[in-house]
């Protein structure tokens, strides 16, 4: 499913006010500290980020019918997601993307898609514990993992729970 040009002027409209809204975000993140986390790694191209979108939501636009399809319709008429379900404990939404094509595993709309999937994965390092798809090229380190590291080696802990524990923690280089 193509774009059309009003969709892309609405697109861009809302681009400007995500961009804007993510720089605020992320000046206040700053003036609490620098992220904890470094990213690393690059995109394999797997397409599993644009296959099924996720979006976390406040508790009021997951629980109040008329924010909840209001942020649902606002996904499928510009972003072209189709709600598939969600996961109530987190309060997330999931979809699926008409724009990608699992064959090429490309977008079709890609000078003009949305904010998040602009943004992705660089969010994920001001997460508490960023989690990546299995498949994903990327992956996050702690900074300061090395100090932990070492803590957690002076612990005497059998080396499975000490490999689980970097592995969480997002230790290793």
């Amino acid at each position: 499913m193509r774009d059309g040009p009003i969709r892309r002027v609405i697109k861009r409209l809302a681009l400007i006010r995500y961009t804007i809204d993510l720089s605020l975000t992320r000046l206040l993140l700053r003036a609490r500290g620098e992220p904890r986390y470094r990213l690393t790694g690059s995109c394999t191209g797997c397409g599993r980020c644009c296959e099924t979108p996720v979006i976390a939501v406040s508790r009021p636009v997951f629980l109040l019918r008329s924010l909840r399809w209001l942020t649902l319709t606002w996904h499928r008429l510009v972003n072209g997601f189709e709600y598939t379900g969600e996961d109530r404990r987190n309060r997330l939404f999931v979809f699926r993307c008409t724009h990608y094509d699992p064959v090429t595993k490309q977008c079709d709309s890609y000078d003009s898609r949305p904010g998040m999937c602009r943004d992705y994965p660089r969010n994920l390092v001001y997460s508490a514990l960023p989690e990546f798809l299995p498949e994903c090229g990327y992956s996050a380190v702690y900074k300061k993992g090395e100090q932990l590291r070492q803590a957690l080696l002076e612990a005497n802990l059998p080396p499975e729970k000490y490999e689980e524990l970097v592995r969480k923690l997002h230790l290793k280089e």
